[in-house]
């Protein structure tokens, strides 16, 4: 089995990596709110202050990097580990971002959809269209949740909808090789689901919800899921996965 080492430390609840050209990866800091660059050697530089709190990432067509911006958490340390609960006392919603690695410029690509107000964006992937998926995960309150779903979008800013509602608390997304079929971790009920695509942005085979099939079910006392790293990889005709889920 390979060896693993650390190579930095002290990140305030890391997700959503993306691996550089030169070595270093960028992640983001969901409780610091920042996107930051880990150098091979493990120095960290804060690359974008998002704000809020910054979840999955990806690098767009453009270079940029868009980030899903759950909007927040209140935290809690629980046997020495951070541990996000309710949203924030100061939640202002969710949104899409835009940043320049460059220059650090984050820019608020989408806040809401046909009116609706983005609850707390989750996790993204492109496809070989240019444009994006990406789930909302919503947020909890004291005495309730918020009833979410996956959106498509576009990278120019012109264009978003909802393709797939009602989920219970979205999670990770993928996309096949071939880009024809769509993975979403639901974490409530501890399952992936897949769905078939006739295209980029769908729509959708057997768009109805009764008709997408479980790929996946978390087994345990706790079955929630979160599919960390929903990674396909393979060639043509072959569907195959890296996956790192969390129950």
């Amino acid at each position: 089995m390979p060896e693993m080492r650390e190579i930095t430390s002290g990140l305030q609840f890391p997700e959503g990596p993306v691996a550089l050209a030169d070595g270093s990866v960028v992640v983001v800091e969901i409780k610091r709110g920042t996107l930051t660059r880990v150098a091979r050697d493990g120095k960290q530089t804060i690359v974008a202050e998002t704000g809020g709190g910054p979840n999955g990432a990806a690098i767009g067509p453009d270079g940029l990097v868009y980030v899903c911006n759950n909007g927040g958490f209140e935290w809690h340390e629980v046997g020495g580990l951070l541990v996000p609960g309710n949203q924030a006392h100061d939640y202002a919603g969710g949104c899409i971002q835009r940043v320049d690695l460059a220059t650090g410029e984050v820019e608020d690509l989408y806040r809401a959809c046909d009116g609706r107000a983005l609850c707390g964006p989750n996790d993204i992937v492109f496809d070989a269209a240019g444009g994006f998926w990406f789930t909302d995960h919503g947020k909890m309150r004291e005495r309730d949740r918020d009833r979410t779903g996956v959106f498509y979008a576009r990278a120019d800013g012109s264009r978003i909808r909802e393709v797939i509602f009602p989920l219970d608390a979205p999670n990770g997304i993928g996309l096949s090789p071939d880009g024809r079929r769509l993975y979403v971790a639901e974490t409530w009920t501890g399952r992936v689901w897949y769905w078939e695509l006739a295209g980029p942005g769908g729509p959708l085979q057997g768009f109805r919800l009764e008709r997408h099939r479980s790929f996946l079910k978390a087994a345990g006392s706790d079955p929630r899921v979160d599919v960390t790293a929903l990674q396909t990889v393979g060639s043509k005709g072959h569907d195959g996965f890296a996956l790192a889920v969390v129950n």
